[in-house]
């Protein structure tokens, strides 16, 4: 177990030596585990071109990091977060086909009025 923790600890200083995001200074961290659109968009940048990102990446998978930017990715609950769809459902859901004795039937969806 304390093997682990110190190959653990290791691989963690090995990755963030040559992180772009480590600049000696720890001014970076606001940035990464920001709330701010912008915030995350700029971390998420700093990323991109980084040595490390990959690992970076694959260390956050491991250890289910609950938030921030990880590695160009940005982690909630343990799991990258996806881009949600922008706007609204649609109002009317598509036809769906169903096979009746081996006939394609459309069955239409209800149209409500607004």
């Amino acid at each position: 177990m304390a093997t682990e923790a110190l190959i653990d600890e290791h691989l963690i200083d090995d990755v963030s030596t040559g992180a772009a995001c480590n600049d000696g200074t720890g001014a970076l961290v606001e940035l990464f585990f920001s709330e701010d659109l912008h915030d995350i968009a700029r971390a998420k940048h700093l990323c991109r071109s980084c040595p490390v990102r990959l690992r970076c990446l694959q260390g956050a998978l491991e250890r289910a990091e609950s938030c921030g930017v990880w590695g160009g990715e940005l982690f909630e609950n343990g799991r990258i977060a996806h881009k949600r769809r922008r706007g609204r459902p649609p109002k009317h859901r598509p036809a769906e086909i169903m096979v009746i004795d081996g006939v394609d039937v459309v069955v239409v969806p209800e149209i409500r009025s607004a």
